[in-house]
């Protein structure tokens, strides 16, 4: 017997509502985009970890709005390969890629000795790499991988770069977190962890230094000219979770067309921090979706900010 035209109504409006449903969610979980239009002619801007994912898609808007765009990646193939879309997309685009191994102070430190010589200012610099969930691994100077490059590689870059920063008239630092910090703990008797490893509470513990280190840089830096910026960019659908199972993906990926942003979408509060002229001067708070939020109590330990900063000069022998 073939289905009556009832029947037919029937799918036709499940579907329909099915759709709207799957649309309206996917809108509701793409967040806000950044509205300034500023632009960056005569600045220059270095994007850690650029060659992919939200690097790549903040230094491609940076790029449009016409700054001197260096892409600080460790493969340098990769970088080079991020430059070509960006100049295909921007022809205009000032795009340069050099070498930085956050997993090596040496190369940091190459790096940083590299941008003071050849570069004449530098105004905005953001630190967006990072490390999400390896089994446990190293950096060249033997700190687990995550604590190494997440903070401790971000730590020394900055701090090498800071004169710099302090030379160029209201120039930025933006500090990549992530909402993941809130469950973060900063425990200074197995900061390397030596004692305890879990992949998942280690990348948390590392995006929890990153606040602590963005307010500590924040406080340190009051009544300069340097603003200090800490971001999450939202649960976002990159090459991060490298390191996850093949059958997770396959699980996860059409959760992640559904719920997770796309690059695109999930750098716009990057690129938010770096050139919207409403937050020239504003240091030292926290943004999400294109705009401030309150700090989590687990960032506000002043007194264990502070000692991870001097914790983390002897780390990097800085």
């Amino acid at each position: 017997m073939a289905p009556s035209n009832e029947s037919h109504k029937t799918f036709a409006t499940v579907g329909i509502v099915v759709t709207l449903t799957l649309y309206l969610i996917r809108r509701r979980f793409r967040g806000a985009t950044c509205k300034s239009l500023a632009l960056m002619q005569g600045k220059t801007v270095i994007i850690t970890g650029a060659n992919t994912g939200i690097g790549r898609e903040t230094a491609l808007s940076l790029a449009v709005r016409e700054a001197r765009v260096i892409l600080a990646c460790r493969d340098v193939q990769k970088g080079e390969n991020a430059a070509k879309y960006i100049r295909k997309n921007t022809p205009d685009g000032e795009v340069v890629v050099k070498k930085l191994d956050l997993a090596s102070m040496k190369s940091i430190r190459e790096f940083a000795e590299d941008i003071i010589k050849a570069e004449k200012r530098l105004d905005v610099l953001i630190n967006n790499a990072g490390i999400f969930q390896p089994p446990l691994q190293h950096t060249e100077d033997g700190f687990e991988l995550q604590f190494g490059v997440n903070h401790l590689g971000h730590f020394l870059l900055t701090n090498l770069l800071l004169d710099s920063l302090k030379q160029t008239e209201m120039s930025r630092i933006v500090i990549v977190s992530s909402s993941l910090h809130k469950r973060g703990r900063i425990n200074f008797d197995d900061l390397n962890s030596e004692k305890h490893y879990h992949k998942g509470e280690a990348y948390n513990n590392s995006k929890l230094a990153n606040v602590m280190f963005a307010r500590e840089l924040h406080r340190r830096l009051a009544g300069s000219n340097v603003s200090v910026y800490c971001l999450h960019p939202g649960v976002v659908n990159t090459n991060l979770g490298r390191y996850f199972p093949w059958w997770l993906h396959i699980i996860f990926t059409p959760l992640k067309w559904l719920f997770f942003k796309t690059a695109t979408q999930g750098a716009q509060t990057t690129i938010q921090c770096a050139v919207a002229g409403e937050l020239t001067g504003v240091s030292g708070h926290y943004y999400g979706n294109c705009k401030e939020e309150p700090w989590d109590k687990a960032a506000l330990d002043d007194d264990a900010a502070k000692k991870l900063w001097e914790v983390s000069e002897q780390m990097t022998k800085l």
